[in-house]
């Protein structure tokens, strides 16, 4: 509970980013987020719908990454409706949620659908590593345990996102009051959350690069390597590794900057947020622009698999997928070692 006994819920607290009423009008219209939230739906939706006509049996890398554009898709349907409502009204959030459970429920829906992607870009990058390292290893019903994978990740994200209702940290309305984040506090219990979100999505991001540059060395070394006329990685890995780069380079885009800037917050000395749970107008909006920043995963992510995809790319480059094809059917001899003196 805040120390000002004013507020209605333990989710509010006085703002310092105050807003005119003329304002208020100003950037609560709901339009620029519908529009966003509808973009990002369609996006997901087209994803989709070019995954449910890939050919069966499906691989675990596309399991995975059906389960990763499945959670982006409900990310954005929970969060963007939430959003878009408390923008129709003006961000009256206090007459509409005076006992705080919607924005407790926003707060773990924020937490859930925005650790989700990071975690399931490192599972969808560790499938690749074992699936590019240990050729010959292949795991008994692939579909079940990718499936297995993407309800694990769901139930810890969860269980994270749920730690503030059990005491760990707080869910608050953030300027200009249309959205529920975890408090940048310099309370034990809201320090050691924010670090805990942080650390696992930057762990997250972390890992994905050290395997997927593991991985992508392996297929550059059976490319080139003596016995590449052999070994030669077919045309689906390559592509997946492609897709995989893309998703991982847009996951460390959009969520590195948020990630870094709650660290930086909430380790600073002395602490950004006073006794009273005020925060400065600047950091108000510089956690406004780099959650904005993030929500561009969930838009960007079904995008990769869209057009990083091999038909994609054959109508869009036809001269070079034919080159890369005809070097991949006839690679150049190998040149022969020079003979000794």
């Amino acid at each position: 509970m805040w120390p000002n006994g004013s507020l209605p819920g333990p989710c509010f607290r006085p703002m310092n980013a105050t807003i005119t009423a003329q304002e208020r009008r100003i950037i609560a219209s709901p339009w620029f987020a519908a529009s966003f939230c509808v973009l990002g739906l369609g996006s997901n939706l087209l994803a989709l719908s070019a995954l449910a006509g890939a050919p069966a049996p499906r691989s675990s890398f596309l399991t995975l990454l059906c389960g990763l554009v499945l959670t982006d898709f409900l990310g954005l349907l929970v969060t963007g409706a939430i959003v878009v409502a408390q923008h129709a009204a003006l961000f009256a959030w206090q007459a509409a949620d005076p006992g705080c459970r919607l924005c407790h429920f926003m707060g773990v829906a924020m937490v859930f659908f925005g650790l989700c992607p990071l975690l399931l870009g490192a599972a969808m990058a560790s499938e690749r590593f074992v699936g590019i390292t240990r050729p010959f290893w292949r795991p008994a019903a692939p579909g079940r345990r990718a499936w297995a994978t993407v309800a694990l990740v769901w139930l810890a994200a969860l269980a994270l996102g749920l730690l503030p209702l059990l005491g760990l940290g707080r869910y608050s309305v953030q300027w200009p009051g249309s959205w529920c984040f975890l408090t940048l506090g310099a309370q034990r219990e809201d320090v050691a959350f924010g670090l805990l979100f942080a650390l696992l999505g930057g762990l997250s991001v972390g890992l994905s690069f050290l395997l997927n540059t593991v991985s992508v060395a392996t297929l550059c070394r059976v490319y080139h390597g003596r016995e590449a006329a052999r070994q030669r990685p077919r045309d689906c890995e390559v592509e997946m590794m492609v897709q995989l780069v893309g998703i991982m380079v847009v996951a460390t885009v959009c969520w590195m900057p948020l990630l870094v800037f709650i660290v930086q917050t909430l380790l600073q000395t002395p602490p950004v947020m006073s006794s009273s749970g005020q925060l400065l107008r600047a950091t108000e909006h510089q956690l406004l622009i780099y959650l904005r920043v993030a929500t561009w995963n969930q838009i960007l992510d079904p995008w990769v698999y869209i057009l990083f995809r091999r038909s994609v790319l054959r109508r869009l480059h036809p001269r070079l997928s034919s080159r890369i094809r005809a070097l991949t059917l006839h690679p150049p001899p190998a040149q022969a070692a020079p003979s000794g003196p």
